[in-house]
């Protein structure tokens, strides 16, 4: 089970998404059974998973400046209107 996982995380540190069916095959054959829910939340939605392990974009720049903007509107929730709470978000660094 070990080398399972392992297997997976160079999957996702290589970034080499094309062997994620290949991969849940092994692990299914290998009757692993602590692994089965894990595989089947990944058959779920296989095709987004491999695309989000191949492909290099990434959206943590984006995520971080929302976490800002909805931070910034529960600290000044009924305090402020909408259009000082507009100017302090364009303002934001």
């Amino acid at each position: 089970m070990t080398a399972r996982a392992r297997e997976f995380g160079n999957m996702l540190t290589q970034r080499h998404g094309i062997d994620l069916d290949t991969w849940i095959t092994a692990v299914r054959s290998d009757n692993l059974p602590a692994m089965y829910a894990f595989t089947d939340r990944l058959t779920k939605d296989q095709e987004t998973l491999a695309a989000g392990i191949t492909l290099p974009y990434i959206n943590g720049l984006t995520e971080g400046v929302i976490n800002k903007i909805k931070m910034l509107k529960r600290k000044t929730y009924g305090r402020v209107s909408f259009a000082l709470l507009r100017k302090r978000i364009l303002l934001m660094n």
